[in-house]
């Protein structure tokens, strides 16, 4: 088993850092959390954030940033990230207005081949993270995660596989973890269950159906560079919840390399 590194996903905590930006990162730092992805800078500006992770020993592993800001201005985003020294940039979500055709998917692929390049270009890994729509919405005979990193160049468009969505979706996690090997350098690491109605319900790590050993064994096989702990939403406080997830963590992963 390789090590890989340990980061979270700071949507998780998007009410902490809307009330506290700067307290919270150094709660995530306090709890062993060797790097963290943004979901926004909260209006720091980023040689001031660079500070911040130096102080607190943080990595910035990279950001998800919305579609509307990658097409409104991509350099912007390329060049904030590069000045926190983060490497990696992932579209997020592609909103349904956005995805009523595939035509329109068609279209999009042809963006994120362009922003990927052009990230390339200035040493940055672009790529995409999926939700479960994109392995139930199709183009041609294919899912749209699968034709979508068949119509982009491994080299401008990586894959953030959220293997919460693709259990979800009715996918195997650990199948699409091997398939795309070596195209995969984040992955998230989630939980979930799924409630009376069906809805999904994301839960900390190990509290749900995820086979979670077998997708750091994956992952590790594969090349993936970040593990990152995500949880949409949380029942106990974020903070605990969080904090729970990295014991976890440390216990059946870190603690036995």
């Amino acid at each position: 088993m390789r090590k890989m590194g340990i980061g979270l996903q700071l949507y998780t905590l998007r009410d902490e850092t809307a009330a506290d930006f700067k307290g919270t990162l150094r709660k995530v730092a306090e709890l062993g959390y060797e790097g963290v992805e943004f979901a926004g800078y909260g209006g720091i500006p980023a040689e001031e954030m660079k500070s911040l992770l130096d102080e607190l020993g943080l990595k910035a592993i990279g950001a998800h940033v919305g579609l509307h800001l990658l097409r409104e201005d991509l350099q912007k985003e390329i060049q904030y990230l590069k000045t926190i020294g983060a490497k990696y940039m992932m579209c997020p979500y592609v909103a349904p207005e956005d995805r009523e055709t595939e035509e329109d998917w068609k279209a999009l692929f042809s963006f994120l081949e362009e922003a990927g390049a052009e990230a390339a270009k200035q040493g940055m890994v672009f790529g995409y993270h999926n939700h479960a729509f994109e392995f139930t919405d199709q183009v041609g005979s294919e899912t749209v995660f699968d034709a979508m990193y068949a119509a982009t160049s491994p080299e401008y468009v990586q894959v953030e596989m959220d293997v919460c969505w693709v259990q979800f979706a009715g996918h195997d996690p650990i199948a699409y973890i091997n398939k795309y090997a070596g195209r995969l350098p984040l992955l998230h690491l989630k939980d979930f269950d799924k409630d009376a109605e069906g809805n999904i319900k994301t839960l900390e790590l190990s509290q749900g159906v995820v086979d979670l050993p077998a997708v750091i064994q994956a992952a590790s096989d594969a090349g993936t560079q970040w593990l990152i702990v995500e949880q949409d939403v949380c029942q106990n406080p974020p903070l605990q919840s969080i904090e729970n997830s990295m014991n976890w963590v440390k216990n059946n992963y870190l603690n036995q390399l």
